[in-house]
Order: structure tokens, then sequence, then C-alpha cells
């Protein structure tokens, strides 16, 4: 289920190896004037928003508007709205059908317009509104004949491929990478959102005992590469510069931000990596986070740290400071992504369980002038705040109003 399938994913990656809980630290509030503070708002299998599929339009519209209301409650100032969940929009594209998440029905238009709506509604609230894209899931699911008829998917069955019981565009062929930025685009165009967002669904997550068929795209295009990984990052990064220019040429000023997950590569196999032992972007997912950073092609990175302080595969207060040493002076700002959504899940370990987990995280990453700000897993979480922990952040750190980094 979109970002809580990759979740899943990681807590599976780390569930073999014991935690520690973290030390409730003394409460202090950054005295920044500009910080990011964000929400990722989910609409993917309805996660956040809406609450469920078939509302009127001005059902939809009233949680819409209830949630940014949430995020000023919260003293936040951007919110990061999923408008392309699924080869789909939140917008009436020319390109993709409308999503099933509004109505459930791919392609039946919800009788408003979510994304203008989202980006007006937040402005008029002081928030930045930043439009966020999957570049390459195409469904949950794997059975193309459930896509509506009119779908590119469909229209281009040599474009998909199936894998892990999912369908995804295959980002080794370059008609692929275009069609994808023309989707895009076309939401940067018609509204003027403070930023485009990838999350770190690139090529997908390992599946055990299943293979990403690409091979007919790498014999096509990946002769000049000395291995098909080496060919998949390679793609990745074409996708990531490409759309950066592009997003400057259609509408200057706006960011160009992506949430990776929170490891690069573990030290164990390269040397300029973070002292853990978990799932590596740039071998599991062809995605070269670090690379990103140091070349400046982004305007922001929010590594998905979604672990506690002291766990001991992945270290919240080792990965802090290795993100800050890698963003150091680079143009790309670091901000860090939140796990606020495991706060007093009882399935979480016993750090999770402590409302002060989070706020010690953001005392840990002020002692990190890079760290520039946070952006937290996701809206129901900050609305519903489970056992106060986004509570404690509030109070501890976001007393008064901040305006997000320019």
């Amino acid at each position: 289920m979109g970002r809580l399938t990759r979740r899943a994913f990681a807590l599976a990656a780390l569930s073999a190896f014991t935690t520690t809980g973290a030390a409730a630290a003394p409460g202090r509030e950054r005295r920044a004037t500009t910080e990011m503070r964000g929400m990722w708002l989910a609409t993917v299998a309805n996660r956040d928003w809406p609450s469920r599929t078939g509302l009127t339009a001005a059902a939809q519209r009233a949680e819409l508007i209830a949630l940014l209301d949430v995020a000023v409650r919260r003293r936040l100032n951007t919110v990061i709205l999923q408008v392309r969940p699924t080869a789909d929009a939140l917008w009436a594209s020319p390109y993709e059908p409308w999503s099933e998440v509004l109505t459930g029905v791919q392609g039946r238009a919800p009788g408003w317009d979510p994304l203008g709506t989202a980006v007006s509604e937040a402005h008029a609230r002081g928030l930045q509104l930043h439009a966020w894209f999957n570049p390459y899931r195409i469904a949950t699911h794997d059975d193309p004949s459930r896509l509506v008829a009119s779908h590119p998917a469909r229209r281009h069955p040599d474009w998909v491929v199936p894998f892990g019981g999912r369908l995804y565009y295959n980002p080794g062929l370059p008609e692929v990478r275009a069609f994808v930025q023309d989707a895009i685009l076309d939401a940067v165009e018609k509204y003027p959102v403070d930023a485009v967002h990838f999350d770190d669904y690139f090529y997908p997550y390992p599946v055990a005992g299943q293979t990403f068929d690409d091979a007919d795209a790498y014999d096509a295009h990946g002769g000049a590469f000395t291995s098909r990984a080496a060919w998949r990052r390679d793609n990745v990064d074409r996708l990531v510069l490409e759309t950066a220019a592009r997003i400057k040429a259609t509408r200057p000023g706006t960011q160009f931000g992506i949430s990776p997950f929170g490891v690069w590569r573990n030290a164990s196999t390269d040397s300029r990596g973070s002292d853990t032992r978990a799932l590596q972007s740039y071998d599991d997912i062809h995605a070269d986070t670090r690379k990103w950073v140091r070349e400046g092609w982004i305007d922001y990175v929010v590594p998905q740290l979604y672990w506690n302080i002291g766990l001991s595969a992945a270290d919240y207060a080792e990965l802090v400071p290795w993100w800050a040493e890698v963003a150091k002076g680079s143009r790309t700002r670091l901000y860090i992504g939140e796990a606020l959504y495991r706060a007093g899940d009882p399935t979480q370990p016993a750090a999770w369980q402590d409302p002060a987990e989070l706020s010690a995280h953001l005392d840990l990453a002020a002692a990190h002038p890079a760290v520039r700000g946070h952006v937290f897993f996701a809206a129901e979480d900050v609305r519903t705040d489970r056992i106060g922990a986004m509570a404690r952040v509030v109070a501890d750190h976001y007393r008064q109003p901040a305006e997000p980094p320019r």
C-alpha cells in the first residue's frame, strides 16, 4: 500500500535487530527564523485523505481543508500532498486518469479540482504546498485489466513490468522517462506549486525470489555500462537531472526535493557509508542519493530516518550526523523525515511508546547546523497524535511560527 508497503518492508528488514529506549532529552526550542516544518499528506489507498472513496466533492474538500488547518494549528509551514500516487492524477491531466482514491473508480472526474484547491487554500493559510509524485508505480496490484481502458499502461504494455504483486513502469526505457516527466510537468505548468517532491520509489524494493525483468531494455540501452546495476543507477540519475531541469524551465523558483530511504550504503560495503546494517538505496533500489545531494542536483533532501535513537541496525543518532556531513557545503538543503506514525503504535519497539522520542530527535538534530528542519509522516498521525508525541514536539520546539527555507 504505497508508502505503507515500503515502511512494512523497512520494518521487516530490521525486525531481527534489538532496540534500546531513547532517553527523554530536555526540550529546547530551535531559534531559527526559517526552518522546514512539514507533513506528508498521503492519498495512496486513502491513507490520510480522502478518508474513503466516493465522498461528495464538498466532503472531500472539507476534509482536505481540515488537514491544512491541522498543519497550521501544529505550527507547521509545509504540506507535501501526494498528487500522483499510482500513475494517476489528482488534477485534470491529459496524460493520466483521475485517481480512484477520489471516487472509487479510476478515470472518473470528482467534480472539483483537488490540486488547485490544495494550492490556493494552503497559500491562503501561509503554508507551502509541495506536490508529491511517485514516478514509476502504476498499481498496487498486478492485473493490467483492472486499469481503466485509456490508461497509458494498457496502451503501452511494453512499458510495464509486473513485480512483487504490483505493476511498475520500466525506468530503463527512455520513452517512459519522458512520459513520466511530461505527466509531472503538466501539474507544474498549471499550478503554482512550491515544489515537486519524489519519495523513495525508484526501482522497486527487493522481493525474495523475484527478479525485476528489464532484460530487454538493458540489452537495448545498457551497452555502455559494466553492469545492469550501474545502468539502472544511471537511469534514475537521468530522471532526477532531467526533471530538475524541466521544472526550472517550466516554473522558475519551484523547488525539487526527494525523500529517500534513510541509508545510502552501509560502511561495511563502502567506507563513505553510515555505521548501519540495513538495506542500501544505492545497491537495492539503484538510487545514488548521496550523489544527488553532493552534486546539488536537487534543492532539498528529506532522508526517511524512521528509526529510534539507539537502534543498533540503523541508529537515528548515527544517521543524522552522517547526512549532515553529506549536505555540508552543498546547495542541497537537508531536512529529516520523522516517523510520527510509529509513535504509540503497540507493534513498535519500546522507544516509540515514549511521547518524548520524537522531541529528542529534534534536540539531537539541532546540534547539526546543516539540518534545516523536519517533515512528519503523516497527516492523519499529526491530526490524531496517538500518544501526544506531536504535541510534545510543538511544545518543545515550535512555540513560535517559522517560515520554510526557500
